[in-house]
């Protein structure tokens, strides 16, 4: 088993509960677990226009190789509607690997590490979010690249709490 992260990103259609599906739908993998899953952030496009974009960082343990799971990725991205007319096209779901276990890896169409992992603030946050240790291979720890992408907007999404849920605790609470 390999320990990853991946970056999910989506700008288009109904882009949370995409992402939320996505994490659903990689749990259902028999060759992956879902170890972890960071907040929900929303970021401004970067080297792109169009609407704002909402992310998270998945960790996960995998049997596949590397080159396995970018095939998994894009099929699910395919399931979700994924176009590719351009670079930085805004889109239904982008699921990069950012991580996989300490391995590197230059390839045409794998790179791992990502490449822009250290320079991306919507990758980074939840990574390090996730585990604060966290060794990019050949670069470092994660948390040493915060400071350089400081001046790019980040924010947390709140959680909303179903009110009839939040009412009951309450209800209990009081008993």
């Amino acid at each position: 088993m390999t320990v990853a992260y991946l970056g999910l990103g989506a700008n288009l259609g109904d882009a949370r509960q995409t992402l939320k599906d996505t994490v659903v739908c990689l749990a259902q993998q028999h060759t992956i677990t879902v170890l972890a899953k960071s907040s929900l952030y929303r970021t401004a496009p970067v080297d792109a226009g169009g609407d704002d974009y909402f992310n998270y960082v998945v960790k996960i343990d995998t049997t596949l190789t590397a080159r396995q799971l970018l095939r998994l990725c894009h099929g699910i991205e395919g399931h979700f509607g994924r176009e590719r007319p351009y670079r930085n096209a805004p889109r239904t779901l982008d699921i990069d690997i950012l991580l996989y276990g300490d391995s590197c890896i230059e390839e045409a169409d794998l790179v791992v590490p990502h490449p822009r992992l250290t320079e991306r603030a919507f990758t980074l946050v939840p990574l390090v979010e996730l585990d604060r240790d966290v060794v990019i291979a050949q670069r470092g720890r994660a948390d040493s690249f915060l400071a350089s992408v400081q001046d790019q907007r980040i924010e947390k999404v709140a959680t909303h709490q179903c009110a009839l849920f939040a009412s009951r605790c309450t209800s209990r609470r009081e008993v």
